[in-house]
């Protein structure tokens, strides 16, 4: 992340607080996109709303543009057009629909910050139009980074572009590393609640089924990250976002399993010195910190007691049973189009769990037969991204049938 690494651009950021912020929602009607528009009710004087997109959700996409009144909003399934189109031209707002309009929409000038609060690979191009145009990325989609990493990050380099990070992991990070920019950090530590089947083995997990697996322990999310979590995929996906979004090496970053979900992360510092950012389990905090960066807006949200937290415990993941995390270290290590594969393959067997079609521990072997199955590409393009995300999903589709 560019402005972690460069403290000579505070001064500029302190001098626009007063500015109220016009944002685009891209995914207004998931978790995220949500709970985005709880922290913009909550702070009128300081938010607009100019943009909100959904890709199916036509009745939420509505009722959301009644109550905020954007200036345009993209439904990305052309199907649902007339009818978004029926409820919103009325009320002078803008209706477009399809990929196109969705990369078009996030370069209007009049927006200042563009949330990515899309599912998975769908957030690429969209975030790389928003860079292109010079945007501010609030960063939700962390898909983005896992599949192109070095393309975004060099891209948001040249355009002078801030990438601010929503996971409350790598927020967490960010928040810790905010004064230190003149500090070498050592490593960071990413913090995992270990899902809903912390400590069992494999033999224990053949029969999970879908319900179980979409019953997280202490956080309420959409259902494919939620099922990332069960398998620990969301952790990989989290060490490569944060190879990018901190400029770290492999080898900084570390993960550990922390199932009270109250500490977020951790930075190590090259003195030994350890930052931890804590807090309740609330996404609300960590976009309302993107949004707001410098600054820190009062809120009403819940706080933490030490007093309800006797104990705060840490173990190492099992890696051996959730060996979706060693695969994602793994196509880290070997970098170029490999966490594309992954990312991809991991995308198509959640789908394909959830419409109860695949077991869940099948899901962590496809996608390693895919890593080792798809051509490397040591430095690709993006075309080679979009090649090699639609042939790993036909040969994870393949392995499946």
């Amino acid at each position: 992340m560019f402005i972690l690494r460069d403290g000579s651009r505070e001064h500029q950021l302190v001098q626009t607080l007063s500015a109220k912020k016009s944002l685009a929602i891209l995914g207004s009607t998931g978790s995220i996109g949500r709970q985005t528009l709880e922290v913009v009710q909550a702070y009128p004087e300081k938010f607009a709303v100019e943009v909100l997109t959904a890709q199916n959700n036509a009745e939420l996409l509505i009722e959301q543009a009644l109550a905020f009144k954007p200036n345009v909003v993209v439904i990305g399934n052309e199907d649902h057009y007339e009818k978004v189109k029926a409820a919103l031209g009325p009320h002078d707002i803008k209706v477009y629909a399809g990929e196109n309009a969705l990369c078009s929409v996030v370069q209007m000038e009049s927006i200042d910050i563009v949330l990515t609060a899309l599912v998975g690979y769908s957030g690429l191009k969209p975030t790389i139009k928003a860079i292109e145009a010079g945007k501010n990325i609030a960063l939700a989609n962390k898909e983005t980074l896992v599949v192109a990493g070095e393309l975004i990050t060099s891209l948001a380099k040249e355009k002078g572009v801030n990438i601010y990070p929503v996971d409350s992991e790598h927020s967490a990070i960010f928040q810790c590393i905010v004064g230190e920019f003149h500090n070498k950090i050592e490593k960071i530590i990413l913090t995992a609640s270990g899902g809903p089947f912390r400590g069992k083995k494999r033999d224990e997990l053949l029969a999970v089924t879908r319900a179980q697996a979409l019953k997280h322990p202490n956080w309420t999310m959409g259902a494919k990250i939620t099922i990332d979590s069960a398998t620990l995929m969301n952790k990989g996906l989290e060490v490569i976002e944060a190879k990018w979004l901190f400029g770290l090496t492999t080898e900084q970053v570390e993960v550990v399993v922390h199932p009270q979900s109250i500490i977020h992360s951790m930075v190590q510092f090259e003195d030994g010195s350890i930052k931890a950012q804590m807090g309740l389990p609330d996404m609300r905090l960590p976009i309302q910190f993107a949004l707001t960066y410098p600054e820190r807006f009062k809120s009403d949200l819940p706080r933490f007691d030490f007093t309800n937290y006797p104990a705060l415990t840490f173990e190492k993941p099992d890696t051996e049973t959730f060996r979706n995390l060693a695969l994602s270290f793994e196509a880290l290590k070997r970098a170029g189009n490999m966490p594309c594969v992954l990312n991809a393959a991991n995308e198509l067997v959640v789908a394909e769990f959830l419409k109860d079609r695949i077991g869940f521990l099948q899901m962590t072997d496809i996608v390693e037969q895919c890593l080792n199955k798809i051509k490397y590409i040591e430095h690709p393009s993006l075309e080679d991204y979009v090649q090699t995300d639609k042939e790993t999903r036909i040969k994870a589709l393949e392995l499946i049938n």
